[in-house]
């Protein structure tokens, strides 16, 4: 059955150049798939010690609205500064290499530095505002990770630890 103008949520349908009825509340630019290849990633982005951070999806590169994708790589035998990602809950998958992901675990009686060794297509999820680190032991290889966030822009926090007596929760 077509769709007909007054089938459409929230003000209707809008005929594009091509002919095509969308709903009239989706503007051009999010109508279409965007690509991003390697040699568009940006670098300016928010960065942390010991890690450089590539922004591939966003506000910035394609006008998202509700997420932050990209890339970290951590050179061998380094480990980057402590930091959380504010409100922002951050998925990490390995692409490469064998990051550790060090946090403080503070459910037991005393807080514990806790490790998690990670291999390519392993996944890590941190929830907003824990603080930890990417650590790369190995002496020769990068590591390099995909991070997908719930916020458009990359939110970093860097700390001087992995306790929680910086987290300002807003």
């Amino acid at each position: 059955m077509p769709v007909q103008p007054s089938d459409a949520a929230g003000g209707g349908l809008v005929r594009t150049p091509s002919g095509v009825l969308v709903p009239a509340d989706v503007d051009p630019f999010h109508r279409t798939l965007h690509h991003v290849a390697p040699s568009g990633l940006l670098g300016q982005t928010s960065q942390t010690s010991g890690m450089k951070r590539l922004e591939a999806i966003s506000g910035k590169t394609v006008g998202a609205e509700n997420l932050w994708m990209g890339q970290t790589h951590v050179a061998a035998s380094t480990a980057s500064g402590n930091h959380h990602h504010g409100a922002s809950e951050t998925a990490i998958y390995v692409v490469s290499g064998h990051p550790v992901f060090v946090f403080l675990d503070v459910e037991g009686d005393e807080p514990v530095e806790h490790r998690i060794q990670t291999s390519p297509g392993d996944y890590i999820f941190v929830p907003p505002f824990v603080p930890h680190r990417e650590e790369n032991p190995d002496p020769e290889t990068e590591a390099v990770v995909v991070i997908a966030r719930t916020t458009q822009e990359a939110i970093v926090v860097n700390l001087d630890g992995l306790n929680w007596s910086e987290v300002k929760i807003r």
